[in-house]
């Protein structure tokens, strides 16, 4: 069973903080005193107020609907005085009203337009906070533990105002050691996330019953021809997985069955080293293969660390089209704690590659042995 640990929250909820009373207070009467002094100086003081107009829909924008409500009343107040203080300038009475009118209008529609821009950020931090509640039951929070592994790292969907992307981990504590999952859907945007549930559903329910990796594959392979069948069914694409799916027990070698995905490397000591593992296809593509798929073994000594990514991370490009040198990247990086390492690769590729380059989902995980083997 997994233990409890404390579990970094997904990415933040972000909205418009209001500016506080007395700031909204300061910046009105320094508005309104600068109008004053303007209009003192000038030789159309009246036609200076309309500045003051603006005032309501410019804290529509930012503030409260008490705060607009508050600067609408102000700017009304002093509109209506100014209009009322100064009858014997000439100005014409029908000038006045339609002055006195616009500054009512435009405040009343900067409430409102206050109300709306509040209740649509509302509903967004509903979504937005459903969707993070669904995130965590989808894709659990790392880290993550085990009886035999703790496993950390990042995921980071290309689009971030989404929070579940086409790349998938899980990690399963079953009675034939710890089943890990990292995977990657072809394609990107709504369908591709629905195939990423199809594998991850499909791995949750199985890790615990199938006692062998091949027939746990066999099973998400599965699960992604029905997920295609429904989705031809409705005119969307089919969809294959790559897939990296891993069982860790109490021995010092690992099995891995690699269904097309990104190579792991483990670090040790001062060396990195790729294990060398059949390569087998995609998840949905079994039917192509001419051999089932196949066991690998390799070794995970404890004190060691297994790095696992999608190609999110390897794929990265810098402007000139050079690949991001994961192996390098690694080599100067392996003394570093596991808990720190995919943080580390993922800000390091992004630099590598321009701050705003990101085109495909990025999860990088790195695997120790749980402390208490």
């Amino acid at each position: 069973m997994f233990r409890k640990r404390p579990q970094r929250s997904a990415r933040p909820i972000e909205v418009i903080k209001p500016p506080s009373g007395a700031e909204v207070v300061v910046v009105v009467a320094s508005v309104t005193l600068l109008v004053m002094v303007l209009g003192a100086l000038s030789e159309s003081p009246v036609w200076l107020l309309g500045l003051l107009v603006f005032l309501p829909g410019a804290a529509s924008a930012l503030c409260t609907v008490r705060q607009t409500k508050f600067v609408f009343a102000w700017t009304g107040f002093v509109v209506i005085a100014t209009m009322l203080l100064r009858l014997g300038d000439g100005w014409p009475w029908l000038d006045r009203m339609l002055m006195i009118l616009l500054t009512l209008v435009l405040g009343a529609a900067s409430v409102y337009a206050c109300h709306r821009r509040i209740g649509h950020e509302r509903e967004m931090l509903r979504l937005r906070s459903t969707a993070a509640a669904m995130q965590r039951h989808i894709l659990r929070p790392l880290p993550l533990l085990t009886d035999d592994v703790l496993v950390d790292g990042v995921y980071e969907p290309v689009q971030e105002d989404r929070l579940v992307g086409g790349d998938i981990y899980d990690v399963v504590d079953s009675p034939w050691g710890t089943r890990l999952l990292i995977g990657d859907v072809q394609g990107k945007g709504l369908p591709a996330v629905g195939a990423a549930f199809a594998v991850i559903g499909a791995f949750r329910a199985t890790a615990h019953r199938e006692p062998t990796l091949t027939a746990l594959v066999d099973a998400l392979d599965a699960s992604v021809v029905r997920h295609n069948s429904y989705a031809a069914q409705t005119g969307d694409d089919e969809r294959f997985v790559t897939a990296l799916i891993i069982s860790v027990d109490a021995n010092a070698e690992v099995q891995a069955i690699n269904c097309g995905h990104v190579l792991p490397q483990v670090l040790h000591d001062t060396a990195v080293s790729t294990p060398d593992l059949t390569f087998g296809v995609p998840l949905g593509l079994a039917e192509l293969a001419a051999e089932p798929a196949t066991v690998d073994w390799f070794a995970f000594p404890p004190g060691a660390t297994l790095l696992l990514t999608t190609d999110g991370l390897t794929e990265t490009r810098a402007a000139d089209g050079a690949f991001y040198p994961l192996d390098e990247s690694l080599t100067r990086r392996v003394s570093l704690p596991a808990t720190e390492l995919p943080r580390a690769l993922y800000d390091d590729a992004r630099t590598f590659a321009g701050e705003g380059d990101q085109h495909d989902d990025v999860a990088v995980l790195s695997v120790r042995r749980s402390p208490n083997r």
